[in-house]
């Protein structure tokens, strides 16, 4: 096998190690690298004319990825997980205690288990470059830093930066990391190894020291680091902080304060001891496998070409054109821009083009506002995206999405005069109900006609769903996906339907929302249900946020495909008759000032209660009706083909709609439940409410049939 770690001599005794892991596209601590780091470190303590050692990274733009996450899978028990943690920390603390100091090189994403290291190690030098990226990103599986994180971070940053790079898990960028002392060092990559080289002869000499002192924020965070109530008070205000914002769904972010807490005690070893033991208990949480599914299902959905085994070369995507320049349409124009794409964003009249101009440019100053772009990339990217009122500029477009109001016949007109504009450009409309099939009526070419259907707010929200039509050919097809890839979203291919996947069941699981409020429940009493199931909005404040007209449109479509299954409340039918929209026109079920929610509006309980009583109706019998309304949903698009797996069922539902992803998405929190127990609660309250909650075949099946959506919970393919 070929070895991971190569390890060339320079002058001055300074051994350069370059970390290459053969038939990889990333770095990872895997069980093979972790021997190979061991003999090494053995011959360096053994051959005395290693000076220093010099760690670099033989991948493009990426340095380590962090431990490798297959091997966490097959950890059965917390001893297993805490001897696991230990022997990285032994690791760690040989890196710390080599004889001859070691200096990490970073230049591309430095993660988990790689920037422990650079932690233990003597010195960091990284690269000014944006994929340069440092972070602790454990919590977002469900665990905590287990090789020494949780101890060293304070003592080289402090401790508000400690605690808030942990527990949110979110990239450094390397010119911050230095600001904060993570970091020695910043430089160009093409001068990195050759800095690292002289700085790790420096430290061989003994010209730096190897020791240095913690970085410094200012006199509050002195005072905060050396005196312990201080500190007490910002790890009870970390704590209550924590709860609020997790709900108690997610245990790893409190772990991790209690590891961060232990060490400032001063017993070094029983901090590392604490930090060992928590990272056992989070490891075999059932939270953190299935975070760790949800991870592993991205990764593979980022290899999968939306056509199976046939074998299509998607088309370059180098232009667009935008049908639609209101806040969709904007979205899309800013992330294709951020992207490198020529964007073309036409609408009906020059004020509306300029309004959707001025979005595309604060969402994309946004980005340089948080320092993702720098200011030469911003006028870059703005100067890709122009504005027109007609097609001028659209020939050449690879793409034309659709983004217009929703609305088949004028999807059908500009779909007309697209295909004249843009011979052979591809269709995509971003419909969120609309069958594909039904827009392409009258199409030249229907077999470039597809769906893609982006989650808003654009720039934040991760999943694309890309729909094929009966129709829709390959070509199309892989373009689209990889392209959606491109834009940095996880996509899924969905079959053509009424509502596609995502909107689907989302659909029923709003419409049982709405038909509690016209039973009388209190408004926040559903939507305080829904987000301590762990949604992270409710389903009444979805459709605020939506736009109450916007939801009324689709539950029409849905009715009308589906029937008295997705018979729509009447209590948002008599809210839209009262003119209300929803936070886009300051009115809707809540109040709102300035666009940000205040609470209830009293004042609908009138419009959608003839005598005003409230119904008193427990959280649990709120969360069944709304909740099990969505998985029976589910069950019937991977019955009807709709999906093409659980897998891309539950990221689709994870990642568009915002299912909790501690619960791994609708089909493992079936397996979760058990479905002979989800089919007893459906007949229960299908007897009630028939027929929303009639159990859909492929569900009575596997209940008879005593078998699982993921039979052996194994990593998803």
């Amino acid at each position: 096998m070929t070895a991971a770690l190569t390890t060339t001599m320079r002058e001055g005794g300074v051994a350069v190690v370059t970390f290459d892991l053969p038939g990889e596209a990333v770095n990872k601590l895997t069980r093979g690298v972790i021997d190979e780091l061991r003999a090494l470190m053995d011959r360096v303590d053994s051959d005395s004319s290693i000076r220093a050692v010099v760690l670099i990274s033989g991948k493009p733009d990426l340095f380590i990825a962090g431990a490798d996450i297959d091997g966490f899978l097959e950890l059965r028990t917390a001893a297993e997980a805490e001897a696991l943690s230990r022997e990285g920390q032994e690791m760690m603390n040989r890196i710390e205690r080599l004889r001859a100091p070691v200096v990490y090189a970073i230049h591309g994403a430095c993660m988990g288990g790689g920037l422990e290291g650079a932690l233990a190690a003597a010195y960091r030098i990284a690269t000014d470059h944006p994929k340069t990226v440092l972070a602790l990103p454990e919590v977002q599986l469900g665990l905590i830093p287990g090789a020494g994180g949780t101890q060293r971070l304070p003592r080289r940053v402090g401790l508000r930066q400690s605690l808030e790079m942990i527990l949110q898990g979110r990239n450094v960028r390397a010119k911050k990391a230095l600001q904060i002392g993570l970091i020695d060092e910043l430089v160009h990559p093409s001068i990195l190894l050759d800095v690292a080289v002289d700085r790790a002869a420096k430290l061989g000499e003994g010209k730096i020291p190897r020791e240095r002192p913690r970085a410094v924020h200012g006199m509050g965070d002195v005072m905060l680091e050396d005196n312990a109530l201080g500190r007490s008070v910002v790890f009870r205000k970390a704590r209550e902080k924590t709860r609020e914002a997790t709900k108690g769904n997610y245990p790893a972010p409190l772990a991790a304060i209690d590891a961060i807490e232990q060490s400032y005690l001063g017993d070094r070893a029983k901090g590392f001891a604490t930090e060992a033991r928590l990272f056992g208990e989070m490891a075999v949480t059932d939270v953190s496998r299935q975070l760790i599914f949800l991870f592993f299902a991205g990764a593979a959905l980022k290899k999968d070409t939306g056509v199976g085994e046939a074998n299509v070369t998607p088309r370059p995507v180098e232009k667009i054109g935008i049908l639609g320049a209101g806040f969709m349409g904007a979205g899309i124009a800013a992330i294709a821009a951020r992207a490198g794409t020529v964007v073309r964003l036409k609408d009906a009249e020059h004020a509306r083009v300029a309004k959707g101009l001025k979005e595309v440019s604060s969402i994309l100053r946004e980005e340089l506002k948080r320092k993702r772009i720098t200011r030469r990339q911003l006028e870059d990217q703005l100067a890709l995206v122009g504005g027109t009122i007609d097609y001028s500029g659209f020939a050449g477009a690879t793409i034309i999405v659709e983004a217009v109001f929703e609305d088949l016949k004028v999807k059908q007109t500009v779909l007309a005069e697209a295909e004249a504009a843009a011979a052979g450009a591809i269709f995509a409309s971003n419909t969120s109900t609309i069958p594909i099939e039904r827009i392409a009526v009258g199409a030249k070419h229907p077999e470039r006609v597809l769906g893609m259907h982006f989650f808003s707010p654009v720039q934040k929200m991760p999943l694309l769903e890309v729909i094929r039509s009966k129709a829709s050919d390959d070509e199309s097809l892989a373009t689209a996906v990889a392209y959606g890839k491109k834009l940095g979203k996880t996509v899924i291919v969905v079959r053509d339907s009424p509502g596609f996947y995502a909107n689907r069941i989302l659909a029923p699981y709003v419409n049982e929302a709405g038909l509690l409020l016209d039973e009388g429940v209190a408004i926040d009493a559903v939507d305080r249900a829904l987000v301590e199931f762990g949604f992270p909005v409710g389903p009444i404040t979805l459709i605020d946020e939506v736009g109450l007209d916007i939801a009324g449109k689709s539950s029409a479509v849905m009715l009308g495909a589906f029937g008295d299954r997705m018979v729509p409340a009447a209590s948002l039918a008599k809210v839209i008759e009262a003119g209300r929209t929803g936070r886009k026109g300051g009115k809707g079920f809540y109040k709102y000032e300035n666009g940000k929610k205040q609470g209830v509006d009293e004042t609908v309980y009138p419009l959608i209660s003839s005598n005003g009583q409230r119904m008193l109706i427990g959280a649990r019998d709120i969360v069944e009706r709304c909740v099990f309304a969505m998985l029976n949903e589910a069950a019937r698009c991977l019955e009807e083909g709709i999906i093409a797996s659980p897998r891309d069922g539950d990221v689709g539902a994870v990642y568009g709609i915002g299912f909790p992803p501690f619960r791994g998405g609708p089909f493992r929190y079936l397996d979760t439940l058990g479905i002979p127990t989800v089919i007893r609660a459906l007949e229960v309250l299908d007897g009630r409410f028939s027929p929303r909650f009639r159990p859909a075949g492929i569900l009575r099946d596997m209940a008879a049939s005593g078998s699982r959506f993921y039979p052996d919970r194994e990593k998803p393919r």
